[in-house]
C-alpha cells in the first residue's frame, strides 16, 4: 500500500490564496506575466519573486572557514515562483496544451534571465506536488531557484557523464531502452520517457529529449513544448494508475557556461514511500516496485485513459 497524497495546508478560502487572479497584490510584483494582464486575473501564467526565499541577494559567493571543519557561504542567488495556472485546482498533469507550452516558455526565459544576472552558476526548477513531496501551497506552482555553485547532485551527474565512455550516456541509455522495450512508457518523435534501470523508488520516471542538448534554455520551442508534453502524460499515466498522489518534478539542465558530455532532462519522483533507517543509514535506496513492473503498469494507464476518451483538462 502506498500513501496518499496528505491535503496541503493551505487557505482554504480561493478568493485569500495568494496565487489566484484577482489577488495579483498579495505576491511581489511579477517577473514575467504570459497572457492578457490586468485587474480581471486574465493571465494564464506568472512568476514572481518568492517572499520567503533560500537565496537572495548579489553578495560575492565567498566560503569562509569556520573551525577545522566547518564553512559557510552567503545563500546569494534568486528564488522564484512559477505559478502554473489561474485555475486553484489544476495541477501539471491537468494543463491544456497552451498552459503547458507557456510553462516550459516560461522556465527557459527566466534561466535565460539568471543566466545573465552576474555571480550566478546554475537554476534548478522543480514542482512540488502535495504536502509530503513539500509543497505549502495547494495551488499549482513551481520554482526556479538562481544558484551561484554548480549543488552536488549536478556535479556528480556530470561526472557520470564525463565517465561514460560510449559519447552521451543519456542518448545511449535511451536508446537502449527503446531497443529491450521494458521499461519504455512512450516515445515519440522528440522524446523519450522510462522508468529507468536504476530506478531507487517506485515508478520513478525520466523523461529525456531525443536530440542531444545540454541547455533546457538553449532548446528550440518545438523540443521545450514536446518536453512538456511528455512530462504531463507521464503525470497523467500515474494519476490513472495509483490516483492523486504526491510527486517531484525535478528538471535539470547543465550549468551556464558547462562545456563538458551533458544532456538535459526531467526527473519525475512519486513520494510512494518512506525511507526508513537502513536507507538514510545507508544510502542505500530498496525500490519495491521493479522498473519493469512500473513500466507495465503506466502503459497500461495510457491505455486505459485512451479508451475512456483521453484525460479530462
Amino acid at each position: 500500500m502506498f500513501l496518499p497524497r496528505q491535503p496541503t495546508p493551505d487557505i482554504d478560502d480561493v478568493e485569500l490564496c495568494p496565487f489566484c487572479p484577482g489577488n495579483e497584490e498579495d505576491t511581489l510584483p511579477a517577473l514575467e506575466v504570459y497572457g492578457p494582464d490586468g485587474p480581471s486575473g486574465s493571465w494564464l501564467v506568472r512568476v514572481v519573486p518568492n517572499r520567503y526565499p533560500a537565496f537572495q541577494g548579489d553578495a560575492p559567493f565567498v566560503v569562509e572557514h569556520r573551525g577545522p571543519v566547518f564553512t559557510e557561504a552567503p545563500a546569494s542567488g534568486i528564488h522564484e515562483v512559477l505559478i502554473l495556472s489561474p485555475d486553484h485546482e489544476r495541477s501539471f498533469a491537468s494543463l491544456p496544451d497552451e498552459q503547458c507550452a507557456l510553462v516550459m516558455a516560461a522556465i527557459r526565459d527566466r534561466v535565460e534571465e539568471h543566466q545573465s544576472t552576474p555571480g550566478l552558476r546554475y537554476s534548478q526548477m522543480i514542482v512540488n506536488h502535495g504536502r509530503q513531496a513539500g509543497a505549502s501551497v495547494a495551488h499549482p506552482h513551481g520554482q526556479l531557484l538562481g544558484i551561484p555553485f554548480v549543488p552536488r547532485e549536478l556535479a556528480e551527474e556530470q561526472a557520470g557523464f564525463a565517465r561514460f565512455a560510449g559519447g552521451c550516456l543519456l542518448c545511449a541509455a535511451a536508446a537502449s531502452e527503446e531497443r529491450v522495450g521494458y521499461r519504455v512508457m512512450a516515445a515519440t518523435d522528440e522524446t523519450v520517457t522510462f522508468t529507468p534501470f536504476w530506478s531507487g523508488m517506485p515508478y520513478e520516471i525520466l523523461v529525456v529529449p531525443r536530440e542531444h542538448g545540454a541547455h533546457l534554455h538553449r532548446s528550440p520551442t518545438s523540443r521545450l513544448v514536446a518536453v512538456g508534453k511528455a512530462v504531463r502524460s507521464a503525470l497523467q499515466n500515474l494519476s490513472e494508475h495509483l490516483g492523486d498522489i504526491a510527486y517531484n518534478l525535478v528538471f535539470h539542465s547543465a550549468p551556464y557556461r558547462a562545456t563538458g558530455m551533458y544532456h538535459w532532462h526531467v526527473h519525475i519522483l512519486p513520494n510512494l514511500t518512506t525511507r526508513a533507517g537502513f536507507e538514510l543509514g545507508t544510502g542505500v535506496l530498496i525500490n519495491v516496485v521493479a522498473p519493469e513492473k512500473a513500466a507495465e503498469d503506466l502503459r497500461d494507464a495510457a491505455e486505459k485513459i485512451s479508451a475512456h476518451g483521453g484525460f479530462v483538462y
